[in-house]
């Protein structure tokens, strides 16, 4: 899911019935005929608008040009409450990788703190709280890697789908719908073009940089959850290849911590088939 919100969904279908409406009391009816014409010119407006995909390849562009990144994520997750209201959690992320094989999120935020580093061909998930780190051996690339974790470990980042090699290709297989919002000037006091899209099973609304060409929000709410519970996202301080060194992406705590293996938090969900796999939630790296 490279990049939603029900409200703006609920305000275009308010709009459009206001239109509907008001072209049904002014100057008499519709007639049928038109009111065919009509519906046939829906039916014929393209699923994926050329504008939204030229934004959402654009931005994949830039990304996968990078051969290095840095940026902080700031994730706000919707979690039913005991009660059943969605409570949100929030959750920082500082980014770093060097592709094809390099990779650290040090995460802090509500609940515990995690550390995930991949080296190229290890990967490690640190707990500071406890001082515990899991190592197992990793593929050869960061795409096979990010897959390879998921099945086997449970950890799954909220900006996954935009580290991969080619944000776009991978989206493109599971697009189902894509249109352009409009523009926006109130996230980081930028202009943005904001474009919404169905990827999967998964509503996305992205704010893309008009003139960097970088995701700064996204919103995401899953279509076959019944609460609709929304994941926002937060892309800020973005650097492109900026130098990096290889004890970015090692542990400094291996000599000192206790170490455990990678293990899946629900193991009935662990699985080893391949192919690039929506969660139904947003799983922090942890080892257990």
């Amino acid at each position: 899911m490279l990049f939603g919100t029900s409200t703006l969904i609920l305000f275009l279908a308010l709009s459009l019935a206001a239109v509907v409406y008001a072209q049904q009391t002014s100057g008499g009816a519709t007639t049928k005929a038109g009111q065919s014409r009509k519906a046939q010119t829906v039916r014929s407006a393209p699923d994926l608008e050329p504008r939204a995909i030229a934004l959402l390849k654009a931005c994949s562009d830039r990304l996968s040009a990078a051969k290095s990144l840095s940026f902080i994520a700031v994730e706000l997750l919707e979690q039913p409450s005991r009660e059943g209201h969605p409570i949100a959690y929030a959750t920082q992320s500082e980014v770093v990788l060097q592709r094809p094989n390099r990779l650290a999120v040090i995460t802090t935020g509500d609940g515990p703190a995690s550390e995930f580093y991949y080296d190229g061909s290890k990967v490690a998930a640190y707990a500071p709280a406890d001082n515990l780190l899991a190592i197992a051996d990793a593929p050869p690339t960061i795409d096979a890697t990010l897959e390879a974790i998921y099945h086997t470990a449970g950890i799954y980042f909220p900006f996954t789908d935009l580290i991969v090699a080619d944000p776009y290709k991978d989206m493109a297989e599971g697009l189902k719908l894509a249109y352009y919002v409009g523009q926006s000037n109130v996230v980081e006091g930028m202009t943005t073009d904001v474009v919404a899209y169905i990827d999967r099973d998964v509503f996305v609304q992205a704010w893309i940089g008009t003139e960097d060409r970088l995701p700064h929000r996204v919103r995401a709410v899953l279509l076959n959850d019944p609460e609709r519970l929304r994941h926002d996202l937060e892309l800020s301080n973005w650097q492109l290849d900026p130098p990096t060194s290889t004890d970015t992406f090692m542990p400094a705590h291996a000599e000192s911590a206790t170490r455990i293996p990678f293990a899946h938090p629900h193991p009935e969900q662990a699985t080893g088939t391949t192919g690039k796999k929506t969660p139904t939630t947003t799983t922090k790296p942890t080892a257990r």
